[in-house]
């Protein structure tokens, strides 16, 4: 059999982010002697697990064939609102769980404000999720005086900047949560009915699918995944710019979840390929600062890495 032949049969939309991410981690070995050092490979894990989080719960609203533009000023909403409430509380042990709880709560409102308005008003996602990401980022504006919320609470930080067996804490958290998300998208009814929606709706209504619902649960869901994110980065920062805070985090999201292989036009999803995604993002990141490549030219690196990725989709398919 022609080698040819052999590359026909690969599923590259399957099995692509794997081999991309094999290649990659072997040129950059190659580029920099300090890439495979652990200290860096730690921080790499480190800044994606953030975005990496948020972009758990994209793969869930772009499988059933929506979109969500809002994430990264619901990042800076959430992350504000919680250190206020935080600080409201005295920043002690027990009112850091309580503000977890409270914080958890602003981004199901959040996600289920953007839920409602494109599910009971049957406006475009793009269109909403835009006009929300105006919102979201100008109501913490106004709260914060476009300035930063801070917080002197001693306990707070050691989430954020905390290890555990070597590993930084929000590294755990965001293979946790990728462990229970692929649990729940390939091997729940849930995660079968959010396929069918972003496959065929009309489809999905004949079969007796609640349409409108799972919709409304994937929004509210990324909305949770945001909000545990915004939780982690201000406690690592112990602070909340209004302005900075989440910025970009709706594009490296929706990138790590179009490289990992999910379809942008709905239907098929996978939290593997997620979570490759986002790590091939962060070797990109990463190793274009090794290499001193200037910050203003890393979002075109990134353009096109999100570009071939898409190609190769529809090459595949």
């Amino acid at each position: 059999m022609s080698l040819k032949k052999q590359l026909k049969k690969i599923d590259f939309n399957k099995y692509g982010p794997l081999f991309a991410l094999v290649v990659l981690f072997v040129i950059s070995s190659i580029a920099s002697p300090y890439f495979l050092k652990p200290r860096n490979l730690t921080n790499i894990m480190r800044q994606i697990s953030y975005t990496g989080i948020i972009a758990l719960g994209m793969t869930f609203v772009i499988t059933s064939g929506g979109i969500d533009l809002s994430v990264g000023s619901m990042t800076g909403l959430v992350g504000g609102l919680t250190l206020i409430t935080l600080n409201n509380f005295g920043g002690g042990f027990f009112a850091i769980i309580f503000t977890v709880i409270i914080g958890l709560g602003y981004g199901f409102l959040a996600g289920a404000f953007n839920g409602l308005v494109i599910t009971r008003g049957k406006v475009a996602p793009f269109i909403v999720t835009l006009g929300t990401m105006s919102i979201f980022r100008s109501l913490i504006l106004f709260t914060a005086d476009a300035g930063e919320i801070t917080t002197q609470s001693m306990f707070f930080n050691k989430i954020g900047q905390g290890y555990f067996l070597g590993i930084p804490i929000p590294v755990w958290i965001f293979i946790g949560l990728a462990v229970i998300f692929h649990i729940i998208l390939n091997h729940t009814s849930f995660g079968r009915y959010i396929s069918a929606v972003g496959s065929n709706e009309r489809v999905a209504k004949y079969a007796a699918i609640k349409v409108k619902n799972i919709r409304f649960w994937a929004y509210t869901i990324n909305g949770l995944v945001v909000a545990i994110s915004s939780f982690l980065l201000a406690s690592r920062l112990n602070a909340v710019s209004s302005s900075n805070m989440g910025s970009g985090f709706e594009l490296d999201a929706i990138a790590a979840v179009i490289i990992g292989g999910t379809s942008m036009s709905g239907g098929k999803g996978t939290i593997v390929g997620t979570v490759l995604g986002a790590i091939i993002l962060g070797i990109v990141s990463n190793m274009l600062n090794m290499l001193g490549v200037s910050p203003y030219l890393q979002g075109t690196v990134k353009g096109l890495v999100i570009i071939s990725a898409v190609l190769i989709q529809r090459g595949s398919s």
